[in-house]
């Protein structure tokens, strides 16, 4: 007896669709930067046409948003520890080439979107609302960590380890490795609790990896699943 087809609504139906166009829109914006990719050219990959974009999405910078909230999506669905135990290649074994390339390609893209939402009060208010989505992530770390509050409150050390990590990405995007990961790593341990820091550094042991290889890792799982 064969089953009945399982019918699809129509707001699944425009869920999938959605989901298809920010997929779509990744790429092009990593490959092309956000200026330059056309929304004609998402919407043919992703299957559509121009109006589907335009009938789930303000524009572009409404879907360049919904991308970024995709991707701390990814991020945020499992807990982040900076003092988990990792061999030094285990990301790179588990991010391919080419999503690491898509990672830079599209990190690059988001800086040319800051600069425009910049001068753009109504679209830097939404880029705020997901900066501090991003900096609640690292509030998770401190939470769960459980270390009493130092000089500074968990809120304070949340703030300094994205600024910590996301500078570093910055810089590395512009071709200065001015600190080691390693180095890095280290000192968002400290920042986070000092004493469980202290005790991995006299076992010698490898930390956890930074919060944008996670990212990478997880978006990577996201991509190939």
């Amino acid at each position: 007896m064969s089953s009945t087809p399982t019918r699809v609504t129509r707001e699944q139906q425009q869920q999938r669709t959605r989901d298809a166009l920010v997929l779509a829109a990744r790429d092009v914006f990593a490959r092309q930067g956000y200026h330059a990719a056309g929304l004609d050219l998402i919407a043919r990959e992703a299957g559509f046409s121009k109006g589907a974009v335009y009938s789930n999405f303000e524009g572009k910078a409404d879907l360049f948003l919904a991308v970024m909230d995709a991707n701390l999506g990814a991020a945020g669905t499992q807990g982040w520890d900076v003092f988990e135990r990792v061999g030094p290649c285990a990301t790179a074994d588990e991010v391919p080439a080419d999503v690491e390339g898509a990672m830079r390609g599209f990190a690059l893209a988001t800086l040319e979107f800051i600069a425009t939402a910049a001068r753009d009060r109504e679209l830097a208010g939404r880029l705020t609302q997901r900066v501090q989505v991003m900096v609640d992530l690292y509030a998770d770390v401190t939470e769960r960590s459980g270390a009493p509050e130092g000089a500074l409150s968990r809120a304070e050390v949340a703030a300094v380890l994205a600024a910590l990590d996301q500078g570093a990405a910055l810089l590395a995007l512009g071709g200065v490795a001015a600190v080691d990961q390693s180095v890095l790593r280290a000192a968002m341990q400290r920042l986070v609790d000092p004493s469980r820091a202290a005790g991995i550094e006299r076992e010698g042991g490898t930390g956890g990896g930074l919060h944008d290889q996670e990212i990478a890792r997880r978006i990577a799982s996201s991509v190939s699943s």
